[in-house]
This record gives C-alpha cells, structure tokens and sequence, in this order.
C-alpha cells in the first residue's frame, strides 16, 4: 500500500519530497492499523493456531502490540501534516474510519466492507490535496479506490475465512461464504479496473486498453477454472487488482 500510493503520487506531481512525506505518513498509517488488528485478533489468532502472528505465536506480549499501534497513529499526525491541514484530515480519517473502526467495530458486521472502501477512497484525496492548489481527485479515482477496497476485503478474508467463522467473525464476506467470495472477488476487481480505464477524460490509450483486456481474461479464464481448482479465482483477483493499481498509475497526472 505505502509504495503504491507513493508511486501514485510521483505520478501526480507531488514531487520527490512530496511523495517521501506521503510515503512516512501512509507507512505510519498502515502500521497503526495492522499492528492494531494484530492486538485486537490477538486472542482468535492464538485459538486458530497462527502461528505467522507474532502475539499468537508468543513471540510479543499483547500490550506491546497495542502501545506500538497507539505510537505509530500519534506519529501519522505530524507525518500527515506535513501534506497540508486538509490532505492530513482526510488521510486521518481514512486511517480511524478505513482501519481502526475496522478492526474495532465493523470486522465482524454486515457494514465490514465500508471502511475499506473508506480507507481506500481517501488516498487519492490525500495525494492530490498536498498539491500547491489542493484540488480534490477525479470522481472516478475515488470511486475506483472505493470498488478496489472492497475487492481487497474479499480477497484479505478469502484465506482465513474458515478460521474467521469458527471464531465467531461474521463480516459481509464470512455471511456471503467462501464459494460466493471466490466469485465476488474477481467481479468486483474488474469493476474497479473497468472505471478507472473508462471513467478518465480522453482515450486510455494501447496500454490502458491491454491492461484491461488482460484483466478481464484473467478473470474470466479463472471463473471459468472453478470446478477444476478452487484458487484460480482468488488468484485472479490477486492479478486484476495489481493490473487495477497499474492502470490507476497510468493515469496518476488526470486525478486530480
């Protein structure tokens, strides 16, 4: 996430310094969000056996955890400001509302899919708004971050899904089940790279186009694969969201 944005905005002209603010202050961001994750799942995780985790694992004490999400969350602040007063209220609130409120409140509701999309629709506003004359993004980079959040929500709970319902975690992903994610995930993907190929001003160009084609084939030859290996479809939302952050760099310098 932290390279992506920060290659988003060298593409919008923030600028070497520019982009290396962004880049601190979004790297603060995700820290405090998945080491707040990591504390709040602590005791799931150890009754699932994740043994990746380190608080599951035993290798860090759980308060250790949570006082290093509430250090990097005060350290985005500054880090955030460095961007302007407005980029850095949009970057925080898509840090409490994207992935605190997440983990808090909404991971094991039907509404799971918001902050994500919250979270990922506020990062082309933080980009573009650290610009000399704070210009909000295009509609349709916003509305294609918003789509590529939830796709990314299907495919982060896709793995553990299992382990999430035999925990008691009943997000919109865990209600829908496995197969309807496999499916979902793809589908929605598409629908992120299909907005922000066609929503930009202009033609998308050779490549704009390649990239969408290759997507779609992706998709499409991985749905069709269902029966004969249960993978292909979240392998292949793995690749159309990947293709979907290429076409958005693509087309960095029309956001805002």
């Amino acid at each position: 996430m932290t390279v992506f944005v920060t290659a988003l905005a060298l593409s919008a002209g923030r600028g070497p310094a520019g982009s290396l603010g962004v880049a601190a202050a979004v790297l603060a961001g995700q820290l405090s969000v998945g080491w707040c994750n990591d504390a709040v799942d602590a005791r799931r995780d150890t009754a699932v056996g994740r043994r990746d985790k380190p608080v599951a694992a035993g290798a860090l004490a759980r308060p250790v955890v949570t006082r290093a999400a509430a250090a990097a969350l005060v350290v985005c602040v500054p880090l955030s400001l460095l961007s302007g007063v407005t980029a850095a209220a949009v970057h925080m609130a898509g840090v409490l509302a994207g992935g605190w409120a997440y983990n808090l409140l909404l991971k094991g509701t039907v509404l799971s899919p918001l902050p994500y999309a919250l979270g990922f629709a506020s990062l082309p506003a933080f980009v573009t708004l650290g610009l000399p004359s704070e210009p909000w993004p295009a509609w349709w980079a916003t509305v294609g971050s918003a789509v590529l959040g939830v796709g990314a929500h299907l495919v982060n709970v896709l793995p553990d899904i299992d382990d999430d319902l035999a925990t008691g975690v009943r997000g919109l992903p865990q209600r829908l089940g496995a197969t309807a994610c496999r499916w979902l995930a793809p589908a929605v993907m598409l629908t992120a790279l299909g907005v922000l190929t066609a929503g930009p001003p202009g033609t998308a160009g050779v490549i704009g186009w390649a990239v969408a084609a290759t997507a779609a084939c992706a998709a499409v030859a991985a749905t069709a694969m269902l029966h004969g290996n249960r993978k292909w479809p979240f392998r292949a939302a793995i690749a159309v969201a990947a293709l979907a952050v290429v076409q958005l760099l693509l087309r960095g310098t029309d956001i805002a």
